[in-house]
């Protein structure tokens, strides 16, 4: 596949680094001369240096022969409006970043007009990523699957969790909660268990389970009893705004702490029922004088890593239940993930994954893979696809004990009509099933990938 990035900086050159690294043929415009010979001398990209909304440098990038062109600058206008050219110069699919609340509430209005194929919001990505966390306070990401009915949670196990000590096959048996651990990182290694694994304290698993089913456990066994109630997010931005607005539907009591005044007055205006205050959210006797200690989950969401990273710290310090952190550069979010912050997001992390799922989804319907989503876990170490199951094949309406399928691969829910399925060795495959596969590797183009047939 050809495709076409548009603006090399922070969330263009993610997707450059792990699109190339998929081995796509790419091409990336960029007007900054530095930054392009920056990719050049690192990844193995053909580059163009111009003005993407200058017709005759996206025709010298091949965009009439691109199957995808990504539009990421930082300007949303120049985004949209690259789209439209390429899909007038013949590319196939456009997706366009859109930050901006006013657009992106149009966007649908838009889309036509602009022939886009996807528009990405990243703050609004973010917020509702953050939203989910905090819903279950013991996960560190929750991601939604078969169109909200499944959760895959990941959650760290403490010292004193029930989990601990215990063998997977033990799980059902002893809680009587239909789950399933389909992921585990322990230090560097990466692990697809069976019934046989013994968890262990410290151990980052991915649980997952049909919603109801996750709720109870967590509400049962979990180290959050009760749910959040009191919120205080530091930095009134783009993430702050979406974010205030879900989890007031939620029900939640939200206090914002912004150091610009134009923001706080616009944030008061659009924000009903909030507190909004003025002040510096790294002056630590503002956030005693705001109730930190009173607050259940603490959310840093300044433009600054360095700010978000100390007051989430301080808030540990300080005995608040949840710490969530805005953490943009990698090297920074892989030093601070065993001090004490429970979650790091990350806008351009997670605009370069819901990119790249797109993409790759893409990539195996052209090649009629019946493949509906893909998820990426443990930084893309781990896939979890989503297929849906068209027609009878050699896998379907057979017990699954009596499949052979490959050591890296797991089969991890199934979902049948309105009901949800955590597979045993008894259930099996049909026609219309959504399937979920967990996967090490990243050769599972079509479901029959999974089996081993040596």
């Amino acid at each position: 596949m050809r495709i076409v990035i548009i603006g090399d900086g922070k969330v263009g050159h993610k997707l450059t680094a792990q699109l190339s690294d998929e081995q796509y043929d790419i091409f990336l415009i960029d007007q900054n001369e530095d930054r392009l010979q920056n990719t050049v001398n690192h990844l193995d990209v053909a580059c163009i240096h111009g003005d993407a909304m200058d017709a005759e440098i996206q025709k010298k990038a091949g965009v009439a022969k691109a199957d995808i062109v990504i539009a990421c600058t930082s300007a949303d206008e120049l985004n949209m409006l690259s789209c439209l050219i390429a899909k007038r110069l013949g590319a196939k699919h456009t997706i366009a970043r859109v930050r901006s609340p006013i657009y992106y509430e149009q966007i649908e209005l838009l889309k036509e007009d602009l022939r886009l194929s996807m528009a990405v919001n990243p703050e609004l990505i973010v917020a509702g990523e953050i939203a989910r966390v905090l819903t279950f306070p013991d996960a560190n990401k929750v991601e939604i699957f078969m169109k909200g009915k499944v959760e895959l949670i990941e959650y760290t196990l403490r010292a004193d969790s029930y989990l601990a000590g215990l063998a997977l096959k033990n799980i059902y048996q002893q809680y009587a909660i239909r789950l399933l651990v389909c992921a585990v990182r322990r230090g560097e290694e990466i692990i697809i268990p069976d019934g046989e694994f013994i968890l262990q304290a410290g151990d980052h698993i991915h649980i997952t389970a049909e919603q109801a089913q996750m709720k109870k456990f967590f509400k049962k066994y979990g180290n959050h009893k009760h749910k959040l109630k009191n919120i205080l997010i530091c930095g009134g931005g783009r993430v702050s705004f979406y974010l205030a607005k879900r989890l007031k539907e939620l029900g939640m009591n939200i206090k914002i702490i912004e150091k610009d005044y134009e923001k706080c007055e616009n944030l008061s205006e659009v924000l009903e029922d909030m507190t909004i205050i003025h002040g510096d959210a790294s002056d630590d006797s503002l956030l005693l004088e705001e109730g930190i200690e009173k607050a259940d989950a603490i959310v840093t969401l300044t433009g600054i890593d360095e700010t978000n990273i100390i007051a989430g710290l301080f808030g540990k310090s300080r005995g608040v239940r949840k710490i969530v952190a805005k953490v943009n550069e990698d090297t920074r979010a892989q030093m601070v993930e065993g001090m004490g912050i429970d979650s790091i997001v990350s806008a351009k992390e997670a605009t370069a994954n819901t990119i790249v799922s797109y993409v790759r989804a893409k990539r195996n319907s052209i090649q009629k893979a019946d493949v509906e989503t893909i998820y990426q876990l443990v930084g893309g170490k781990i896939e979890a696809m989503e297929f849906i199951v068209q027609e009878p094949t050699q896998y379907t309406d057979i017990a699954l004990k009596d499949l052979k399928t490959k050591a890296n691969c797991l089969i991890a829910c199934i979902g049948r009509g309105q009901d949800i399925i955590i597979p045993g060795g008894d259930d099996w495959i049909e026609v219309g099933d959504s399937v979920i596969i967990i996967s090490l590797e990243r050769k599972i183009q079509i479901l029959e990938d999974i089996l081993d047939k040596n």
